[in-house]
This record gives structure tokens, C-alpha cells and sequence, in this order.
């Protein structure tokens, strides 16, 4: 099926702001975080809030709970593969190289890995298509844009990345970045049978909740836990967030395919960064230009890679 470039544009609009609500909601929990002291425990109370405030819309709105039982009662018949519903698998993994990686590497070396693992997903399962989206020729203004957007995001983050580092450390966050790709791809697809973008997001977090279930547990036998909850109640907001996300890329996937979704929530994510170093700054960290570039190049990345396959051949 194809879409209108007017639908098109609409939902590439929509990846970038729930890219710049994954920015928001990395802020809320990097710094819930530093206050428990303890990054594993930020990203449980994030995704468990999340699914707990989706378990009790399934309950109580029946739109969402018919979406449930219809995704349930496709897979116990065979319509659809089980594996669609563990796209939250993913995230969990994204969340988890965080905690593993980001501190040796630096964010910005994290970025660069996520950003090119999720654009070369893009690229892949676009190419090869999951259930009802066919699959996109890989165009020449496709790969372009692709490679522009990963060039803009290294350029971006350029002044922060150390020497120094193995390479063998960089595959945990680039194999999270391609795990976001095919999560966008599977949800769409839950979205699709269940007919509720919500009912989609509840499967995205109970598999993601159940993954950082099982990585909190190992991580309290190994190192403990905090005593007691701190920091002010907004830190605790970012499971609501990501709900408000995560349930959008399952509604504009559809319209974008994976790549120029990730590419706007690429853009998205360093759009509004950028705008928080701004409006909050971090103390010791100042702007740099290159962020600005990378962000501006981001988009015209968007743009080229939009570009339609019959203009490409022409």
C-alpha cells in the first residue's frame, strides 16, 4: 500500500516528536538515577510504572482490552508469530547497555553506536519487510540519507568522544541500536492485529519490564539496592512518557517504514537535547556548535532519504 507524501510528512512530524519525548524522558531518568544512585533501579521504576499504568488501562478501557485478547487469541491460532509481542525485549536491552556501556564509552561514542545500529536496521527490515509492510527498495536516497544522518550524529557529538576505547565494547550498544529498529517494526505490527496502539505498548512493556526484572534482581544480589526512594515526584514520570512514545511509533510506522522513522527520532532526540542544554543546562557542560550542525544536518537527511523511489530512479 501506498501512502500520500502529505501522510508521509505527517508521520515523519510525529517520529520527531516522540524522538524528542525519548530525549525527555532519557533527562528525567539519568537524573532519577544520580538521586537512588543507582541507574538499574531509574530504568525498572521507568518501565514498571509504565506497564502498571497500561495493565489498569487494559482493565478498565475495553478498546485496549480487546486489543489484548485479540493479539493473545492470533497468536494461540497461529496468525500471528509470538515473537512479535517481546519488541519490548529491545528497549530493555537499549536501557541495559546504558548502564553497562555508556559509563566506559562516554555518551557520545553510546550515541554514535545506538544511532548507527538503529539506522542500519532501518535499512534491513525495511528491505526485507515484517507481516504487512512490504518491504522498501534500498535507493540510493535512502543510503545517502542514512549515512548523513550517522556522519551528523558523530559530527555532532565530535568534541566529547575519547581515544582509547575497544571496539569489542562498542557491540552492546550497537546491537540495542539494531534491536530498536525491528521493536519498531514488530509493534507496528501488534498495533496492526490488536487495532489499539495501547494494547501494543502494553505487550512492548511487559517484555521490557520482565528483561530489567531479571537484570535488577542479579544486579540486588551483586550490589544491593538504595534504602529508601528520593528526588521529587516529576523524576517519576518517565514510564508515562515512554507509553506516549513508544505508542506513537506503533501508529506512524506504518506510514514511514523504519528508517525514516529512526531517522526522525534521531532529529527528534537532538532537537530537543539540544533545547534542554539550553533551557536546563547540565552544570560543566556548555553547547557546542557542532551539536547544532549535526541537528540541522539530521534533518536535511530526513529529507533526502524521504525522497521517493521513482525520483531516485529518474
Amino acid at each position: 500500500m501506498t501512502h500520500s507524501r502529505a501522510a508521509v510528512a505527517l508521520a515523519v512530524v510525529g517520529a520527531v516528536v516522540c524522538g524528542a519525548l525519548v530525549a525527555t524522558q532519557s533527562r528525567i531518568n539519568g537524573e532519577l538515577g544520580h538521586q537512588l544512585g543507582d541507574g538499574y533501579l531509574a530504568a525498572f521504576i521507568s518501565f514498571g510504572s509504565g506497564f502498571i499504568v497500561l495493565a489498569v488501562i487494559a482493565a478498565v478501557v475495553p478498546s485496549t482490552r480487546r486489543g489484548v485478547m485479540t493479539v493473545i487469541s492470533s497468536i494461540r491460532a497461529g496468525r500471528m508469530p509470538w515473537w512479535y509481542t517481546v519488541g519490548g525485549l529491545a528497549g530493555g536491552l537499549f536501557v541495559l547497555s546504558q548502564g553497562l556501556t555508556a559509563a566506559v564509552l562516554g555518551v557520545a561514542l553510546f550515541t554514535v553506536a545506538t544511532v548507527t545500529g538503529q539506522t542500519l536496521s532501518g535499512l534491513l527490515v525495511d528491505r526485507r519487510g515484517v507481516g504487512t509492510m512490504q518491504p522498501k527498495p534500498v535507493t540510493t536516497a535512502r543510503l545517502v540519507g542514512a549515512t548523513l544522518a550517522v556522519v551528523a550524529v558523530a559530527f555532532s557529538v565530535s568534541p566529547q568522544i575519547q581515544g582509547g576505547i575497544a571496539w569489542w565494547v562498542l557491540a552492546l550498544p550497537l546491537a540495542a541500536g539494531l534491536g530498536l529498529g525491528w521493536q519498531q517494526a514488530v509493534n507496528g505490527q501488534v498495533r496492526e492485529v490488536s487495532g489499539s496502539p495501547l494494547a501494543a505498548t502494553f505487550f512492548n512493556f511487559l517484555a521490557g519490564t520482565a528483561l530489567l526484572a531479571v537484570v535488577l534482581g542479579i544486579h540486588a544480589v551483586a550490589a544491593g539496592l538504595p534504602d529508601h526512594l528520593s528526588g521529587s515526584p516529576w523524576l517519576y514520570i518517565g514510564g508515562l512518557i515512554g507509553i506516549l512514545f513508544v505508542a506513537g511509533y506503533a501508529i506512524v510506522v506504518k506510514f514511514t517504514g523504519v528508517l525514516l522513522l529512526g531517522l526522525g527520532a534521531i532529529a527528534g532526540q537532538l532537537a530537543a537535547s539540544l533545547l534542554f542544554d539550553i533551557v536546563l543546562p547540565v552544570a560543566g557542560q556548555q553547547i557546542e556548535w557542532t551539536t547544532v550542525v549535526g541537528t540541522v544536518v539530521t534533518l536535511i537527511a530526513i529529507g533526502i532519504a524521504s525522497i521517493p523511489a521513482r525520483t531516485t530512479r529518474r
